[in-house]
């Protein structure tokens, strides 16, 4: 699947809010409520979901957040297997990947769960991985974010803005972060962007719960403290994790007990979960010729949990190295044991796009799709691919249907303006530029992409209209943001 990046200079993130913070005053006489207490004198669910969709297409546009269906997948099915075990969950949750090498989570109002992906790729199996998902998932249902905010209301709403949205930038850029925090006019106020050891604990002991009603080893939590202890002393400064998640050595002993307390058996190894860490190492962290060395080494020597996650990743770097002959053959060895693998289904159909194979990609996923019709993978490749071999008004059809279930997915947005432009409808074109822009939370660019459809709208006067609406529309989403 085709990859794609924004970087806008958009309104600045100082003025939204995302992670839990205290001041060391604030320490010392935090008390938390009662489990599932509502902090709404602080902020309300309304406001929340507002302030996390805003925030939401600010990260889109400027921080490094991938845009990959097969990732996107992976990490929201894990994440709804974990939700759907906790209590006091209020609205829908999102959970998102950034590319970037830091051992880190966060999680931020509307339910919008970040993880890096220097998180997957250190995590040693699922559960460690879905431990941190469940600790990030507690923060926002016991509404921590919304506590910490209330314990703060003597201070003014642009303060409070402030050191939220340099917070928020802080677990996608730690150094950026820190330095917009030190320069912001919170930083008077020893502000910390830990969340308070209650806080932790609590996350820490429903996390847990959470983690082992969900089928995954309740051990995947004390597993991880004991990894992060570890690389932390290998660090000359301390990881991202561990500024905004302090974990002192108690922690990691609570946790080991807390798991104690659940009687689960042996939780097996997930492939999907090794096949999305070769994915990250592939396409994310090294050259191909050094991927290549990598997975050729790991098969060699037997250094693998499943040894078709190692010839995934291989045939994904000789992929984007252009060998693609080799990674054809891996593919279709795959393809041959586990023909509906989405993952080999993905590489498959990027082999086939790069060797002008459109009929056989377009085919087998046509075939593939019939029993899967709203999968989001098979979809957005299918379209793909009917693009690339100019089957344009196939591809429109497609996606369209797609974005009516699936409003807020940009690459496919990006795939139908690719569509538009090559079946020359310019009216059409702007009008879905239009809508990337407003997910980027770039109104004023949206705006001027939509006067650029009105010109191109000639005689017809309800697509006039529906224009107007939609400009009309950004403007009052730019004064919403601008008054959070």
């Amino acid at each position: 699947m085709i990859k794609r990046r924004h970087k806008l200079n958009l309104i600045s993130l100082s003025f939204l809010l995302g992670i839990g913070f205290t001041s060391h005053a604030d320490n010392k006489k935090n008390q938390l409520p009662e489990i599932g207490v509502v902090a709404s004198s602080a902020i309300s669910l309304d406001k929340e979901l507002l302030i996390g969709d805003a925030l939401m297409r600010q990260l889109r546009g400027q921080g490094p957040v991938i845009s990959d269906p097969l990732l996107d997948e992976y990490i929201q099915d894990l994440g709804n297997r974990l939700v759907a075990q906790a209590d006091d969950v209020k609205f829908s949750f999102k959970f998102f990947i950034l590319n970037s090498p830091e051992i880190n989570a966060f999680a931020f109002f509307g339910g919008h769960v970040g993880i890096h992906t220097g998180l997957i790729f250190n995590a040693k199996n699922e559960s460690e991985l879905a431990s941190v998902l469940a600790h990030e998932v507690t923060h926002v249902t016991q509404r921590h974010i919304a506590r910490s905010i209330e314990e703060r209301q003597k201070s003014s709403p642009l303060q409070i803005a402030s050191l939220l949205g340099s917070i928020l930038l802080a677990v996608a850029n730690p150094e950026a972060g820190m330095a917009a925090i030190s320069a912001s006019s919170a930083a008077s106020q020893q502000a910390s962007i830990n969340y308070t050891r209650q806080n932790e604990k609590e996350a820490d002991r429903i996390g847990i719960r959470i983690l082992a009603q969900a089928g995954f080893d309740p051990n995947g939590a004390s597993d991880f403290f004991s990894t992060l202890t570890e690389k932390n002393r290998l660090k000359s400064s301390s990881l991202a994790f561990l500024q905004t998640h302090p974990l002192p050595e108690s922690r990691v002993a609570d946790a080991r007990s807390r798991a104690l307390s659940y009687n689960t058996g042996p939780v097996p190894e997930s492939l999907r979960f090794h096949l999305a860490k070769s994915r990250i190492i592939a396409r994310y962290y090294a050259k191909p010729q050094y991927n290549i060395e990598y997975f050729t080494a790991s098969l060699d020597k037997q250094a693998y949990v499943f040894k078709e996650a190692a010839e995934y990743g291989l045939a994904l770097s000789y992929l984007a190295n252009e060998q693609y002959s080799q990674a054809q053959d891996i593919i279709l060895r795959l393809l041959e044991k586990d023909p509906s693998n989405l993952f080999y289904l993905d590489v498959y159909t990027d082999i086939a796009i790069e060797t002008k194979q459109f009929s056989a990609a377009i085919s087998r996923l046509t075939n593939e799709l019939a029993h899967a019709p709203r999968n989001q993978v098979l979809v957005l490749n299918l379209a793909n691919a009917l693009i690339k071999d100019k089957q344009y008004a196939k591809g429109i059809s497609l996606l369209k249907d797609f974005l009516l279930i699936n409003p807020n997915y940009l690459l496919a947005y990006e795939l139908l303006g690719d569509a538009y432009r090559g079946n020359q409808q310019p009216l059409e074109m702007h009008q879905v530029k239009a809508e990337i822009f407003a997910q980027l939370a770039a109104y004023p660019r949206a705006i001027d992409e939509l006067q650029s459809a009105y010109n191109f709208a000639d005689t017809k006067q309800l697509e006039k209209q529906r224009i107007r609406a939609r400009i009309e529309q950004f403007r009052d989403a730019q004064e919403k943001l601008r008054a959070l």
